[in-house]
């Protein structure tokens, strides 16, 4: 409230900083703000999310759920594929960094419009066409339009978005066995959502909100509660 009253991020930190503050939780709509309030604060940053750059938190509570699902100790061998808006999507860029570093191998799904314009460098693999991939994942992770991060027209319709890229009762039916939904919520329905969840046995969608909690907490706890991140681990 006091950003929108005209006050700047660097004033309202050093503001609640002198309060006596251990931890801030930062969401911002504008991509490397957590980064650059580590410069003004010496307290423990924890991004929760910044404008369409990362959102680290969700990856580790994703991370944790697949993990738990398949019973491995990291998820080496799983096909994930995350589809739909990977462009404006933050959980898409961490999930790539962490499923990757874990040992999945991941292929982003989406029309050309919805994914980066530069893959250079990226650990992943790049398909227009959902129905080629869902049969070979292990992992569907059906992203959400960030509609609310678009400046323009990147489809030509809801319409046709949903018929190419999404889920409905004929995709899960054609999904290999075993194999799980997973969305970061929240979702269009009718959108890239076409068949409820809860008709779908193996979603993990309330999974991961469980997990979000224990997962944070343990960040929290990592940053406050075992005297900070040991030294080489930062």
């Amino acid at each position: 409230s006091s950003i929108n009253k005209g006050e700047s991020i660097r004033d309202t930190i050093e503001t609640l900083e002198a309060i006596g503050v251990d931890a801030f939780v930062i969401r911002h709509k504008s991509g490397g703000v957590p980064a650059t309030v580590t410069k003004w604060s010496d307290a423990s940053i924890i991004n929760a999310g910044d404008g369409a750059n990362q959102h680290p938190t969700q990856a580790l509570l994703d991370s944790y759920t697949i993990r738990e699902h398949f019973g491995g100790q990291d998820l080496t061998g799983l096909r994930i594929a995350i589809v739909g808006d990977v462009r404006h999507s933050r959980v898409a860029r961490s999930d790539i960094q962490a499923f990757t570093k874990l040992g999945a191998s991941v292929t982003i799904v989406g029309p050309s419009t919805l994914l980066p314009s530069d893959v250079t460098g990226w650990p992943v693999e790049v398909c227009h066409e959902f129905d080629s991939v869902i049969g070979d994942s292990d992992v569907i992770y059906m992203l959400r339009l960030q509609r609310e991060r678009m400046n323009s027209a990147f489809v030509p319709s809801l319409e046709e978005y949903a018929q190419r890229f999404g889920l409905d009762k004929s995709r899960v039916n054609r999904m290999r066995a075993g194999s799980i939904v997973m969305p970061p919520g929240p979702m269009n329905r009718g959108v890239e959502m076409c068949v409820d969840p809860a008709e779908i046995s193996n979603s993990l969608i309330l999974r991961q909100v469980t997990n979000g909690v224990s997962a944070r907490m343990a960040v929290l706890f990592k940053l406050l509660g075992a005297g900070g991140i040991p030294e080489g681990e930062g």
